[in-house]
């Protein structure tokens, strides 16, 4: 007798996460080296949607690809369909992460690198799946199209999407659509965790942002993160912004 699968529901579908020392093999190796991962405690997650970030170097990429691995996907992209390995790169984190999840059952889950979305995109069209991206070969798509087939066309309701820097090869404009988009996905039970630089992206509404630095990881509005913070004090005075970043030399139209 064929075993039913479990009926979708609406998220949330993980609530929290933690690294557990025990568990630890080598803590005086990457990348328990870095401090957000080193002092990572309990992070709750947001039902809807969480944010980490960071510097780059910070542990916010690690700290999601063994979330992923953790929930069974690629390390390098994909579904729970996709096993192909380029390069084993990633970290062994998820060997000492602890995933608390509900009792909700996600319809769909799926992890986006964007390091790694061009294989991804070949080894979608190696499985015969092109169909469910909007039937038409990313790779003939310019970069910010194939990465917005994959936001309309592949998710849905009641999912589970981890994404790692989806803004990479989005537009603003484009980077706005997505924010629409994340909201129908999460208003039909979908949930998410985004690893993002964009100031854009960070302004959505109904999340938690975690920010990874040099004192571990801990929640910040959106209105105290840099990403707000250092876009909005240049588009504030743009010309006094690169006077200071040149070491004093006027901009192009002082006289």
């Amino acid at each position: 007798m064929a075993r039913r699968k479990p009926t979708p529901t609406p998220g949330p579908f993980l609530l929290h996460a933690e690294v557990l020392p025990e568990r630890v093999a080598h803590p005086d190796r990457f990348p328990y080296t870095l401090p957000a991962v080193r002092g990572l405690g309990r992070l709750a997650f947001h039902p809807k949607v969480t944010f980490f970030v960071g510097e780059n170097g910070s542990g916010k990429s690690t700290v999601l690809e063994a979330l992923a691995v953790g929930l069974g996907l690629n390390p390098e992209g994909g579904s729970h369909n996709f096993n192909f390995a380029t390069r084993a790169s990633h970290s062994r984190l998820d060997e000492a992460l602890r995933v608390a999840k509900s009792h909700r059952h996600p319809a769909d889950s799926y992890f986006l690198r964007a390091e790694s979305f061009f294989t991804v995109a070949t080894e979608i069209e190696r499985l015969g799946v092109i169909g469910g991206y909007g039937g038409r070969s990313l790779h003939e798509q310019s970069h910010g199209e194939s990465f917005f087939a994959l936001f309309q066309h592949r998710f849905g309701g009641c999912g589970l999407y981890l994404l790692d820097e989806p803004e990479a090869a989005l537009s603003p404009t484009r980077q706005l659509q997505f924010l629409a988009t994340l909201h129908d996905y999460c208003a039909r039970g979908s949930q998410f965790v985004i690893a993002t630089h964009s100031p854009l992206i960070l302004a959505y509404p109904d999340a938690t942002i975690f920010r990874f630095g040099a004192e571990g990881v801990a929640p910040v509005a959106y209105t105290e993160t840099e990403h707000y913070l250092v876009t909005r004090g240049f588009l504030a005075n743009p010309e006094r912004a690169l006077r200071e970043l040149f070491g004093g030399e006027p901009g192009p139209d002082a006289s």
